[in-house]
């Protein structure tokens, strides 16, 4: 039809007619934007920014909560909402311009309570908010459904996924949508594999009939086709962030077999400021110096939400057994205290504490050109460090998180190449 032909028809239906026809989301979804057939526990829609993913998961909750033939399943009484943060849940997934509020018509939109974290509609189903900052708030709640955001960006992923899933135990086919622009996290990969999930793609361009035109000359134009580009605005999932300092290509090609004989081996430690459940890793790598001046990644040894005395005991075993000369220790977060944790597990290590006086990015640039240039090998696979070097950008990991396991490393190559300023040992 002309313009002038939908505003005729639109001018004759009457005023019930055109909200129906304005929110009949299968009229006008598009095909990547409707559930997947089939039978499936996670529906993963990777898209990219603009691409229309927070419609999608807004509609679909919609559809679950009234019971809708094109939901894909059963209707759901019980849903939980999981952004990065609650203010993202509110804003985004809530009263966002395309969220929860704005895709329901007048009489069945629901009433959000602010200070319960709590979505009720008209016909008694219930939607509570939950933040990727704090895991143990779904720790209790049961659910029918979920709709999980930008999984990508939670600084908890897998502690609130996890979470998530003992939750999704009510009625008989509990399902979930995770809306995202993909990251290459463990989370992310985790979906992917999973048997019971379905992946949706959406680009940008897709979209681009309800965005801004200035966002599509300036944004797409410049960044169409780079890997910032692929990853942002055509949902793929670039196992290399655009801006890492470190590639998965350049990490297999120093990767050997065996262990070459050392001159020297220390242990990093990059200590959290807190010890519980949702604390930061204590990073604690070792490496050594071979007969070529070469340093030689040995151990990735660190944990996460312990105590100071269980992460000083991880730290001594690797020291003794790497057979190690000196365990290097960063004391920003604790100061003199490390120290002495680690010496009342074994006051005979000699502890070098270096204290960090520039950004994380700076302390690891040198370090990334030593690996440039063949000074760095890893004897094995260091999975979850290897992750974090591959997602190292410049403003950090995603999501936010801390690169403890990276500033270890980082520590022990600088100890062994590149020397520290100003060293402080006890323990001699």
């Amino acid at each position: 039809m002309s313009k002038d032909e939908r505003r005729g028809l639109l001018a004759r239906l009457g005023d019930e007619a055109r909200v129906w026809l304005a929110t009949c989301w299968p009229l006008f979804a598009r095909a990547d934007q409707l559930p997947p057939d089939g039978d499936w526990t996670v529906w993963l829609v990777m898209g990219g920014r603009g691409a229309g993913k927070t419609r999608t998961g807004a509609e679909w909750v919609r559809a679950v909560v009234r019971g809708e033939p094109h939901a894909g399943g059963p209707r759901a009484g019980r849903i939980a909402l999981v952004g990065e943060t609650l203010q993202d849940v509110r804003d985004v997934m809530i009263e966002g311009v395309s969220g929860l509020m704005a895709v329901h018509p007048p009489g069945e939109q629901p009433t959000w309570s602010p200070s319960l974290r709590r979505l009720v509609w008209p016909n008694g189903a219930v939607a509570q908010a939950f933040s990727s900052e704090d895991p143990e708030a779904l720790r209790g709640p049961q659910f029918d459904a979920a709709w999980a955001d930008e999984v990508g960006k939670w600084r908890h992923a897998d502690a609130t996924f996890d979470m998530l899933q003992f939750g999704l135990r009510l009625g008989a086919r509990p399902r979930q949508v995770v809306t995202t622009t993909p990251r290459a996290v463990p989370l992310m990969r985790r979906l992917l594999k999973a048997p019971g999930t379905k992946v949706t793609h959406a680009r940008t361009a897709d979209n681009a009939g309800f965005l801004a035109e200035g966002f599509l000359t300036s944004v797409v134009g410049r960044y169409e086709g780079t890997a910032l580009g692929r990853q942002e605005l055509d949902g793929e999932m670039v196992e290399d962030r655009a801006d890492a300092l470190w590639s998965r290509a350049e990490i297999e090609a120093i990767r050997i077999t065996g262990r070459p004989t050392m001159s020297r081996i220390v242990v990093a430690v990059d200590p959290p400021a807190t010890s519980n459940r949702t604390s930061d890793a204590c990073g604690i790598v070792a490496a050594g110096l071979d007969g070529e001046g070469r340093a030689i990644v040995l151990a990735d040894a660190s944990l996460g939400g312990a105590r100071p005395e269980i992460w000083a005991s991880r730290a001594v075993a690797l020291y003794h057994a790497e057979q190690a000369d000196r365990l290097v220790a960063e004391v920003n977060q604790g100061g003199d205290m490390v120290a002495s944790v680690i010496a009342q597990v074994d006051p005979a290590i000699p502890v070098q504490m270096v204290r960090a006086t520039r950004g994380k990015w700076v302390r690891a640039e040198p370090v990334a050109a030593l690996y440039a240039r063949g000074r760095v090998r890893h004897a094995g696979f260091f999975r979850e460090l290897e992750d974090e070097m591959c997602d190292f950008g410049l403003d950090g990991l995603s999501g936010g998180r801390s690169p403890d396991r990276l500033d270890a490393l980082v520590w022990a190559v600088t100890a062994l190449l590149l020397g520290l300023s100003e060293p402080r040992v006890r323990g001699f």
